[in-house]
């Protein structure tokens, strides 16, 4: 297939070998002059495609006025000259600020050229028609204004048809030669290497590929022979990845930062979710629905059952765009946002259905839990004697500053003792949890043994021991008996 070069005749050299110029001027002299000639005349006919096309502009804007004025002079009332004369008045009184937009230095505005032209063609006809009576001149000066009108509109249309015939020879005078300012980008390409794939939620289960297995086994030549002194087929041996056997505690998947402000949106707020959703990538990730489940069953736990639905609501809205596919979010929110019914029934049935489940499995616990407490080791304090009544001697406050001993048994009784004596007993009273310190005061031994129960053993031992150490415990025996099951056993 021939090459066409055809295209570099339009490239305009400053320097070339078939250049003659005269013998008595070098050849760098000749290229300079040369290239400075093609730069002067090819910014002389940017200059004049310039002119040309400003002045055509502007003669486009001064053309529909002019015929608008040429059209009203033919049958204008009460008068053509009195139409005229309120015409120029008005040019001169208020003219308007629009102008060609040039950088020109004092360019005149449209009104202002529109001024120019009248005042002329008023000039014109008032001489034409100087001496005639004031009534035949009045008729004539009409006519002559629109007579004068008429040439200048007719002169005006043919000096803007001649510019449009030279700015066209410019132009295609211009396209002959390719110059710097025809260079540009034919295609261009730029690539950008696509954001990583956000990583799952923290805890997620996310499935692994299942393990080799490697198995052995021994042909031998004769499978079909058993005698008494011949080999056994050896049994096939497999080897298998060690894996630990023992069953660790299960992490549960946490919510990242945008999976909390994700389960924060309300209820049935479909087109504010799937705004979220586009500007947060992280949000549809591996364990992202298990994470919002989760955290509605503790929600749930704490009692927050509105902020427990919300979760269960966004997880569900996770799992039908997992779902639906590749663009499974686009499809599903697309129905939802245009208020397809029948999805929106389904879905709001499978979130009630869904957060009923997780509220009664709460419940369940929860009276596991109870259960379970019901039966565990526990502190009670029970009398020795059946005769003998367990008393507290609850303290209200603070050894008092006045501290008088009287009665039998307190003459070697020091009054410095009774009173860190005392103030020790209120200390250890302030020490105890505010639950216990109200089942003291109240003084039934039930109510005392009902707080114990609640407590772990060693806790509730502690306080036994602080109790009879402190002299609040009215008890024979310093010691503590645990009665835990005995009631079982009878």
């Amino acid at each position: 297939m021939p090459l066409n070069y055809s295209k570099w005749d339009r490239l305009e050299l400053s320097d070339d070998s078939d250049i003659e110029g005269h013998p008595n001027v070098d050849h760098k002299s000749l290229v300079k002059w040369k290239q400075r000639d093609i730069h002067e005349k090819r910014e002389a006919r940017k200059a004049k495609i310039a002119k040309l096309e400003a002045e055509i502009a502007c003669n486009n804007v001064l053309q529909p006025r002019i015929e608008v004025v040429y059209a009203k002079l033919e049958n204008a009332e009460p008068s053509p000259s009195m139409y005229f004369n309120n015409l120029v008045e008005q040019l001169e009184q208020n003219p308007s600020p629009d102008a060609p937009p040039t950088n020109a230095p004092g360019q005149p505005t449209y009104d202002a050229m529109m001024l120019s032209l009248l005042l002329q063609v008023s000039k014109a006809a008032r001489d034409q028609v100087g001496g005639l009576a004031a009534a035949e001149k009045e008729e004539k000066v009409g006519k002559a204004l629109r007579t004068e009108l008429g040439k200048h509109l007719e002169m005006l249309k043919k000096t803007t048809g001649e510019m449009k015939k030279d700015l066209e020879v410019e132009l295609a005078e211009q396209k002959k030669h390719i110059t710097s300012e025809d260079i540009h980008d034919g295609f261009d390409s730029k690539y950008v290497p696509p954001k990583p794939e956000p990583p799952p939620v923290p805890h997620a289960k996310v499935d692994k590929p299942k393990k080799k297995v490697t198995t052995t086994e021994f042909e031998v030549l004769n499978p079909g022979a058993s005698t008494a002194g011949s080999s056994k087929q050896a049994p096939p041996s497999s080897t298998e990845d060690p894996e630990d056997d023992a069953e660790l505690d299960e992490e549960l998947p946490e919510l990242t930062p945008s999976l909390e402000a994700f389960s924060r949106i309300k209820l049935q707020q479909w087109e504010e979710s799937f705004e979220f959703i586009k500007t947060h990538r992280d949000v549809v990730v591996p364990g992202a629905s298990d994470a919002l489940l989760v955290a509605g069953f503790r929600a749930e736990s704490a009692g927050k059952s509105q902020y427990a639905k919300q979760c269960v609501h966004q997880s569900l809205l996770l799992q039908y765009g997992e779902k639906l596919g590749g663009d499974g979010v686009g499809v599903f929110f697309k129905k939802m946002i245009a208020g397809d019914k029948r999805a929106i029934k389904v879905f709001v049935d499978d979130v009630e259905t869904t957060y009923n489940h997780l509220k009664s499995r709460v419940k369940t616990l929860r009276e596991e839990e109870a259960q379970s407490s019901e039966g565990k080791e526990q502190i009670q304090l029970v009398a020795e004697n059946p005769d003998t009544v367990i008393s507290f001697n609850v303290p209200e406050g603070p050894a008092p500053d006045e501290i008088k001993l009287e009665g039998p048994g307190t003459e070697g009784l020091d009054v410095e003792e009774v009173r860190k004596a005392l103030d020790f007993r209120w200390s250890v009273f302030c020490g105890f949890p505010e639950k216990f310190q109200a089942a003291l005061k109240e003084g039934t031994l039930e109510g005392v043994n009902k707080v114990l129960a609640e407590m772990d053993v060693p806790e509730a031992e502690n306080i036994v021991s602080q109790l009879d150490m402190a002299g609040i415990l009215s008890f024979a025996e310093g010691g503590i008996r645990d009665e835990t099951g005995k009631d079982k056993e009878n």
